[in-house]
């Protein structure tokens, strides 16, 4: 094997010591479920080395990585990408028609109804998404019917179940990717994610060079994502002090132009990004993407008014399944007087993602210290 070809210590050197892994899963899952098993997830939630003499020093692992930057051309090329936010065949607000699943979603539940019709019309077997179990947690979850999609679009949490953990360590951010590596034994073949930019990322630079186990991914759906938050028993108490509410009272978390937080009381308090920068993931400060510019499908709050989901249908197969769930009732869009004005809307809702996406982007530069 070539001496060029760098692999999981280059890996490390250039990503984990400079404080920008995302811990997203990709290089275990790749390494997992070709069963070399030369890697694992520490404690941390870091990859690290579990055997090396297990390693094939093929460097599959450091290409897929989203900070490591080899492979973006080519992906680039690949998908279509172009200035401003990538491939954009269609900007729509839309939500969920079903009022069982808007009452539990968080932006209009148009996620959530695409990947219930995808599983009723045989496009998928399963979906890898993420629940709440707590005011600033997730985790990851298969769901293989639509019951369980509902369920995790509407997990809830209670104080005195959940909140110790946060005196623990605790995240928003979801793992999701990590689940796709026990897809084959489950004998689970057709798969959506549901994920961040870094996740989508990932997945698709895996299925650009053709690897287990992006092979079972057939659908992707993006969320708009600005950075996602971590906390210890230290930081906890100094979130405590910037929040005008208990963590125990808190009901719901949302992200359009802000951060908005629900009570149970349905109070609303809005608290700016920069207020919270400081319980941000470093590695969010080092990407560059704020509207999954790779999913087949990108999703979030940015852009449309309460209940309503900003939807980009970037590739054929996310319109379709779009088209397909629309056609059968589905899913709605947000409707308008006339034509000036739903065109004024999409206007509108471009220009806010942009304006994200620039400052994810310059913010990343002087991260990077590009």
């Amino acid at each position: 094997m070539s001496t060029d070809v760098k692999g999981f210590q280059d890996l490390v050197a250039e990503v984990q010591k400079r404080g920008i892994c995302g811990k997203c899963g990709g290089c275990v899952a790749f390494c997992s479920a070709g069963e070399f098993n030369a890697l694992r997830v520490g404690e941390d939630g870091m990859p690290v080395m579990a055997d090396e003499s297990k390693c094939l020093h093929c460097g599959i692992c450091y290409l897929i990585c989203p900070q490591i930057k080899a492979l973006d051309q080519e992906l680039r090329e690949k998908t279509g990408w172009r200035a401003p936010i990538g491939p954009c065949r269609k900007l729509v607000s839309a939500r969920a028609h079903s009022r069982k699943i808007r009452r539990v979603a968080t932006d209009g539940g148009a996620v959530t109804a695409l990947l219930i019709h995808a599983l009723r019309k045989h496009l998928i077997q399963a979906a890898i998404v993420s629940r709440r179990v707590g005011p600033f947690s997730r985790e990851p979850m298969v769901a293989t019917t639509p019951e369980d999609l509902v369920e995790a679009a509407g997990s809830h949490f209670e104080e005195s179940q959940h909140l110790h953990k946060v005196g623990e360590s605790y995240t928003t951010f979801s793992p999701s990717v990590r689940e796709v590596k026990s897809l084959g034994k489950r004998d689970l073949h057709k798969i959506a994610l549901v994920g961040t930019p870094c996740q989508i990322f990932t997945i698709k630079k895996m299925r650009l060079l053709n690897v287990l186990p992006a092979d079972s991914i057939v659908l992707t759906i993006g969320l708009f994502c600005m950075e996602n938050f971590s906390f210890d028993a230290k930081t906890r108490r100094a979130l405590e002090r910037k929040l005008p509410v208990d963590l125990g009272q808190i009901h719901k978390v949302n992200i359009k132009d802000d951060i908005i937080v629900t009570t149970a009381k349905k109070e609303t308090f809005h608290i700016p990004f920069e207020a919270m920068e400081e319980f941000a993931r470093p590695a969010c400060f080092a990407c560059a993407d704020f509207a999954s510019e790779y999913a087949d499908i990108s999703c979030g709050g940015v852009g449309s008014p309460d209940g309503y989901t900003t939807t980009v249908l970037r590739t054929t197969a996310g319109e379709a399944l779009y088209n397909l769930a629309k056609e059968d009732g589905a899913i709605e869009e947000m409707a308008f007087p006339d034509r000036d004005k739903q065109r004024n809307a999409g206007t509108e809702a471009m220009a806010k993602i942009v304006a994200f996406t620039q400052r994810k982007r310059a913010r990343a530069a002087k991260r990077m210290g590009a």
